[in-house]
Order: structure tokens, then C-alpha cells, then sequence
């Protein structure tokens, strides 16, 4: 790519769509659809650190950006992503800016961060064929925290301050449960919150993300300065079309 996932971020809208169901050959099916970004998820789906580098050689000859979903916010999980490629990645559950500065170091080298130095034997730096990875490595690398609880919320304006976070993402989901709302996303409580808290990204310079398989959801975000959307899930599209499929001769 002649570009970065990173350089164009605040740019959007960019539509993405979330690969879930952990395999290589259907992560491909999806990036022939040439979305502008496809989300690995390395949370919720049953996904390990050769899986999801399958998946990263699967889709690298697509236009479309990956961005690797992380298990958690942990320093050396987040370390092995990058090492086997992963520029761009979405960390779940970030509830305050010591966390999110947390996370800015485990993507840097030193001395501005904690990143453990082997690019030599990595495929982020194509095996040592990048011999200047190491030195434009923390400038490169996209970092998007979710906040998707309330306590996120109450903090976003610092977890948006925090220099080195490119992109905060909205966990609908997620905040819908932390607001008392479980399974019911579409609630008015949980609209108005998520609403707010787009402006709030937006109006600090940083971009604002979420998933939404409602397409009318996903243009109002859009309309609200969200420039990274993702507007649909493999398993769900799957899901849906087997099931139509088979109801035609029932």
C-alpha cells in the first residue's frame, strides 16, 4: 500500500466489516469486496497468533486496510501482533488515559516505549529486508482504543488527549450492558451517550470508529464525524444467508 491506515484515518468515512470466523480462506472471500478496512478479531472470535497472521497474508493482496482486534491490553500479546505485521490495531476495553498510555508504550520501541526489539527475525520487518523498520516502526504503527463503558466515557476526554492514540472506537454493545441496557444497543439512553461521545472524539482531532449493521445507524455516525465504520460481521452475513436460503423451501 502506497499509504497508511494511519495517514488517512481523520479522512473518511471509511467502511469496514469484521472478520469473525477465524480462517484465512473466508477472510480473503471478504477482502475481494475491496472494503476500505476488515477488522481480525483477536476478542471475541476463536482466533490465536498463527490464525490471525493467516489471515493478515490472506488479505494483504487486497486494498483493503487490516486492522488486528487485540485479546486484551496486554504487553506482550500486542508486542507478537506486531511482530508478525499487524500496523494497525484496536484494543478493547480502555477505561482511562493511564491505560491508553499504557498501551502507546507497548507499541513503541524504546526509549519511548516498551516494544522488546527482534525485527530482524519478524514479518514486520520483512525478515530484516526492512532495515529501517525499527527506526520508523513508532511513527507508523495505528493505535485505536475502544471505550465501551461508562467509566470510558467519563474519561474520554483524557483518553483522547493522550498523544500516540489515533482513534478511539465506540463498543456499542458493550456500553449498552455497562449502561444497564444488556442486548438493546438501540436504546435511547445508549444513542444519546454514543452520539455524544462521536462529537467528543471528533472535537479532539482524533477518530471516531463503531460497528453498526443498521445502515441507517451507520450514516447517522457517519453524519456525525465517525470516519472509520464498520457495517457488518462474516458471521452474521453468513449466518443470515444460509438461513434465507434454506426458508425458501420450507
Amino acid at each position: 500500500m502506497t499509504t497508511s491506515f494511519k495517514s488517512v484515518l481523520t479522512q473518511g468515512p471509511h467502511i469496514g466489516l469484521w472478520l469473525s470466523l477465524a480462517n484465512a480462506y473466508t477472510a480473503e472471500i471478504c477482502a475481494s469486496a475491496e472494503f476500505d478496512w476488515l477488522l481480525i478479531d483477536g476478542e471475541h472470535a476463536p482466533n490465536h497468533i498463527p490464525s490471525i497472521l493467516a489471515q493478515l497474508q490472506a488479505v494483504a493482496a487486497y486494498p483493503s486496510y487490516p486492522v488486528v482486534r487485540a485479546l486484551q491490553a496486554d504487553t506482550a500479546h500486542i508486542k507478537q501482533l506486531l511482530d508478525i505485521g499487524a500496523h494497525n490495531l484496536l484494543v478493547p476495553m480502555v477505561d482511562t488515559a493511564e491505560q491508553a498510555r499504557d498501551l502507546v508504550r507497548a507499541t513503541r520501541y524504546p526509549p519511548e516505549g516498551v516494544r522488546g526489539v527482534a525485527a530482524y527475525i519478524a514479518r514486520a520487518s520483512r525478515w530484516g529486508l526492512d532495515a529501517q523498520y525499527t527506526h520508523t516502526a513508532n511513527d507508523n504503527i495505528c493505535l485505536l482504543v475502544q471505550a465501551e463503558t461508562v467509566t470510558a466515557l467519563n474519561n474520554l476526554t483524557d483518553i483522547c488527549a493522550v498523544e500516540g492514540v489515533d482513534g478511539v472506537f465506540i463498543g456499542p454493545a458493550d456500553l449498552a450492558a455497562s449502561m444497564g441496557h444488556r442486548g438493546n444497543a438501540g436504546h435511547p439512553e445508549v444513542q444519546t451517550a454514543i452520539e455524544q461521545a462521536i462529537c467528543t472524539i471528533v472535537a479532539s482531532g482524533k477518530a471516531a470508529g463503531i460497528l453498526t449493521s443498521d445502515d441507517a445507524l451507520a450514516k447517522r455516525y457517519i453524519s456525525l464525524g465517525a470516519t472509520f465504520v464498520a457495517v457488518g460481521i462474516d458471521v452474521s452475513l453468513l449466518a443470515k444467508g444460509t438461513r434465507q436460503l434454506i426458508s425458501g423451501f420450507r
